[in-house]
């Protein structure tokens, strides 16, 4: 069956499988807030109002696509590029994104092969829970991909899990982190089992950070970082 959305193309080397969240996309929703609560949807959407100048937006590994709905329906002007392995995943985005789905396209690939293409730049990216999925060095990499293709005074919007160097991160966090890697990996096949350092790697990739914030005593963080 053709797809219902316009399709980007990028080319996909032989590696292991990323880790499937198909069977998530139904449930996605309620799995987070049972875990959760609003927190970590608060999280995605501390820098909303940060990002109206926006235009031309790359969004990896945004679930079920709630933020990106909410970034076209607050933004009339910008345009997605939605990257996801999940084709269910980027399903449920399209239909979240409703009237405004015709600014979006969509690419179901592996975002450690994923290449921007020749003439694409953005100048807002955006990873919600995503680059835990990574090691540090597939995030290296990618935010060297994502820096090729970025303007001047581009906006990377970070969401997280941290372990902050406290009591609290500790005992509470680390085996809280080490929970969720094992479940997600029983559930998907995730094999990555430890939070990468991104920031040291957005650094090094020519980002610096903006604005930060944290919730939970430190165990997630929103980050905005620019290209400036």
């Amino acid at each position: 069956m053709a797809a219902p959305f316009p399709l980007l193309s990028s080319k996909t080397r032989k590696r292991g499988a990323p880790p499937n969240f198909d069977g998530m996309a139904r449930a996605y929703r309620w799995m987070e807030y049972l875990s959760f609560g609003p927190v970590l949807w608060r999280c995605r959407t501390e820098f909303l109002a940060d990002l109206a100048h926006c235009r031309n937006a790359l969004v990896i590994g945004d679930g079920d696509g709630r933020f990106t709905a909410r970034l076209l329906e607050t933004n009339a002007a910008i345009k997605v590029d939605a990257i996801d392995a999940s084709p269910a995943m980027l399903r449920a985005l399209v239909r979240r994104a409703g009237k405004a789905a015709g600014r979006v396209r969509t690419d179901v690939a592996d975002a450690r092969d994923w290449q921007p293409a020749n003439s694409e730049t953005y100048d807002l990216v955006v990873t919600h829970f995503f680059l835990d999925c990574l090691t540090t060095d597939e995030v290296r990499a990618l935010a060297v991909r994502i820096r090729s293709a970025s303007v001047p005074d581009t906006l990377w919007v970070v969401s997280e899990f941290a372990l902050p160097r406290s009591f609290f991160g500790r005992f509470v966090a680390r085996p809280l982190v080490t929970a969720l890697y094992h479940a997600f990996g029983l559930l998907t096949g995730l094999r990555v089992r430890a939070l990468p350092d991104h920031a040291t790697v957005l650094t090094e990739a020519g980002f610096r950070i903006y604005l930060s914030r944290t919730r939970l005593w430190g165990l997630l963080v929103s980050e905005l970082w620019t290209n400036s």
